[in-house]
């Protein structure tokens, strides 16, 4: 318990692997796997392994800045989302910076155009890193800087 930190039920996190910062996410411990919200997904072969591409407007008041993302395939499965629908995605690895930690999380690629905020965090990528106060919201912003 002592080396976890505490977090707000909305943080900020980087995703340097994929050139994401200060992107807003929901802390949901209900959901298995965390999600980010992609559009043109598509999967390409680099140097003969499956890789995807895929753009991310990481400013949600900007919608014209877009950010051109690539990276390994690490899965494909099937996923139910919060309207209990499954649906077959896309899962990549990436480095999350939450706070001053690091850590590899898996992250399912899809379209959350009708949700509130581009990522979701998921209770595996939480890893038994994190403890939650569902009452506060960026509790991080001050450590992280």
């Amino acid at each position: 318990m002592k080396n976890k930190m505490i977090i707000g039920c909305l943080e900020n996190c980087d995703l340097p692997d994929l050139g994401i910062y200060d992107l807003q996410m929901r802390v949901d411990t209900g959901a298995k796997t965390s999600a980010l919200h992609v559009d043109k997904l598509s999967r390409f072969k680099k140097s003969g392994k499956p890789w995807v591409k895929f753009v991310i407007h990481p400013n949600i008041h900007n919608v014209e800045e877009v950010l051109e993302c690539a990276s390994p395939l690490h899965d494909v499965r099937r996923i139910k989302s919060s309207n209990g629908k499954s649906e077959e995605r896309y899962v990549i690895n990436s480095t999350i910076h939450l706070g001053n930690k690091s850590w590899v999380i898996e992250i399912s690629l899809t379209d959350r155009s009708d949700m509130s905020n581009l990522m979701l965090f998921g209770r595996e990528g939480m890893n038994g890193k994190v403890l939650i106060d569902p009452s506060s919201t960026f509790l991080l912003n001050d450590e992280s800087k």
